[in-house]
């Protein structure tokens, strides 16, 4: 099935097209579970119908929530546009998840450095610079040494969600840290350089383009994985980022010795971010822009979790205990 004419095929579009390895992955899941769901029966000879079924099943006896549901028609109209050439016409037959209307957890700035404070080494600027940056995991985990500005006091955020470029503020504070981490980044590649390695991973288009960056210092990581590895596409042996789940494990032990009780990811940090940003007076807009958010409803979530801390709306109970210290302290 992994091997078939039709799903490399898939593949080669993909990657003409750029789309993150991760995607790649996830994309070629859901069309496989799509084909065996089928009983194994080509997507040329599928349509609509099957496609509704599919997407039913997920939702009534998979029970999976409505972005997993998305995720995988995504996948399905991909396939049948980009490489069937044709467009999918749905009806509404099919049973949609349920979207829940959530609020997103956030820690207050104690909680938040009070977990950073738990990290070891380089772990602990990384989520500093989730709190304080307001990156999402993969698009820290991307960041190269040249995306850093000292000059300007900002970071550059190449190809993050949607394909969007953007500049986000580089905190004062985590100036020094970021420059001892650069010097970890050029001592680790001058060794592979004298070890005749010193390749990173790029982009194949990249690659072609600037061949020369592939050994520039300035094109490494700044967060470079302990081992290098064969690159997926090209072949050639490189040192790519830190995987994401070393960032896991570290964060799980921190929440674990912290003694927060709180559902707690790499992503809080952004929510955290945001809503500090807003307490302290922020403009919503700048907040958008600097989250990389394209509608303003997205950011506005943020607004519901601070709502009554910005309006200085009193609970009842506190209200009545207000006026019980006011009576006593004028007894």
């Amino acid at each position: 099935m992994a091997t078939s004419p039709f799903i490399e095929n898939i593949r080669h579009v993909l990657r003409t097209k750029h789309y993150s390895i991760q995607t790649e992955k996830t994309y070629l899941t859901w069309i496989k579970r799509f084909i065996l769901f089928n009983q194994k029966r080509h997507p040329e000879e599928m349509g609509e119908e099957e496609v509704n079924r599919f997407l039913s099943h997920l939702a009534v006896e998979r029970k999976v929530t409505s972005s997993t549901q998305n995720l995988a028609l995504c996948a399905i109209v991909f396939m049948y546009k980009h490489v069937l050439n044709r467009e999918l016409i749905l009806l509404d037959d099919a049973i949609r998840a349920k979207a829940p209307k959530r609020v997103p957890v956030v820690l207050s700035n104690d909680e938040a450095m009070t977990l950073i404070d738990f990290m070891p080494g380089a772990y602990r600027l990384m989520f500093s610079i989730l709190y304080g940056c307001g990156l999402r995991k993969a698009e820290m985990l991307r960041l190269r040494i040249k995306d850093i500005d000292f000059t300007n006091q900002s970071i550059f955020i190449f190809r993050g969600k949607g394909n969007k470029d953007r500049v986000t503020m580089l905190p004062q504070s985590l100036v020094p840290q970021l420059k001892a981490q650069i010097e970890k980044v050029k001592h680790v590649h001058q060794k592979d350089i004298a070890e005749g390695q010193g390749k990173t991973s790029l982009p194949s288009g990249l690659a072609r383009k600037y061949p020369y960056a592939i050994t520039d210092l300035k094109w490494q990581y700044l967060f470079p994985s302990t081992t290098r590895c064969q690159h997926p596409t090209d072949g050639y042996y490189c040192r790519h980022h830190l995987h994401w789940s070393a960032l896991s494990k570290v964060l799980r032990k921190a929440v674990k010795q912290s003694g927060i009780n709180k559902h707690v990811t790499a992503h809080t940090f952004r929510h955290s971010f945001a809503t500090q940003l807003l307490l302290n007076g922020s403009d919503i807009r700048t907040v958008q822009e600097l989250l990389g958010h394209t509608d303003l409803k997205t950011t506005q979530i943020y607004t519901h979790v601070i709502g009554q801390h910005s309006s200085g709306t009193l609970s009842p109970i506190d209200r009545n205990q207000l006026i019980q210290d006011m009576t006593n302290t004028d007894s």
